[in-house]
């Protein structure tokens, strides 16, 4: 089996576990307590918590996996098929809930698996590099550092279900940037020797790959405290793809080889994943609105 195949093997496992983790922190953030609490004390009661620390169990099993499809596929690759863990979270959600899928949401789930589909196979994703200079990673800070700032900004400012949006955006980018990063870490792992271990540790992305795994673990659960599922889930589900793969272009190199006649396949693969997530997002959040 090809390196490719193998990475999006890995990358489909990684998407159910994620999922699955996903929707058990969701609800521990919500019941965890029913006082209004900042992103600091949310994070803090939350590490109290024994099904939040087991939905992190479930999670690291999928970020585990995860790492292993970048150490062997690009981040095209395997962050396009990531997005299928929202077809994984959302009937383990409505289960939960005691709720029924409906067939339009599975009709939009189908149409967001087939636009993953034509992705992989019309875009043909290829690997670049594992690790980028400083240079680069400080224009990537330059750009990126000031949207999410002004998300977090906007999300202190908007409604509950905006809030959930513009939070899960920052938390979207930051796992985003994570998956990046991982592909860095992952290259430089070594623990066979004490040189690989030394080498590791010498590495800067690895602590950078550290906090940002922090900050986006307390962003995700600040943005499910502030909603639904669907109200955030949805918007992590895209975010997280979109800016991996414009990273893994810009500052990795890797490309999509779509072809002249797979340009135009692409591109509406593309927009109908967009639809497709924004369409299971507002039938979702309508059918989970509190009492």
């Amino acid at each position: 089996m090809a390196k490719a195949d193998i990475a999006a093997v890995l990358a489909l496992a990684a998407a159910f576990f994620i999922a699955v983790g996903d929707v058990i922190h969701q609800r521990s953030a919500h019941e965890v307590t029913d006082e209004p609490v900042g992103h600091l004390e949310l994070f803090g009661r939350l590490l109290r918590d024994g099904r939040w620390w087991l939905g992190s169990g479930v999670a690291a099993i999928g970020f585990a996996l995860q790492a292993a499809a970048l150490g062997l596929g690009s981040v095209l690759l395997v962050q396009a098929l990531l997005v299928t863990s929202l077809l994984f979270a959302l009937p383990i959600s409505a289960r939960l809930a005691g709720r029924r899928v409906t067939r339009w949401q599975w009709l939009w789930a189908a149409l967001l698996a087939a636009a993953v589909a034509v992705i992989v196979t019309v875009g043909d994703p290829t690997a670049g590099a594992s690790r980028a200079s400083l240079h680069t990673w400080l224009w990537v800070a330059a750009v990126l550092g000031p949207v999410l700032a002004l998300c977090l900004l906007g999300a202190q400012m908007a409604s509950p279900p905006a809030s959930a949006v513009l939070r899960a955006v920052v938390s979207g980018g930051l796992w985003g940037l994570f998956a990046v990063l991982t592909k860095a870490v992952v290259d430089r792992l070594d623990v066979t020797s004490w040189a690989g271990i030394v080498t590791l540790l010498s590495t800067p992305e690895l602590y950078v790959w550290a906090a940002v795994a922090i900050a986006g673990t307390a962003m995700q659960q600040a943005s499910f405290r502030s909603g639904a599922l669907t109200a955030s889930l949805p918007t992590m589900t895209v975010v997280e793809p979109v800016v991996a793969s414009a990273l893994g272009v810009a500052v990795l190199g890797e490309t999509l080889r779509p072809g002249e006649t797979g340009v135009f396949a692409l591109v509406a693969a593309v927009a109908v994943m967009v639809v497709a997530t924004a369409a299971l997002a507002r039938g979702e959040a309508a059918t989970r609105e509190p009492a």
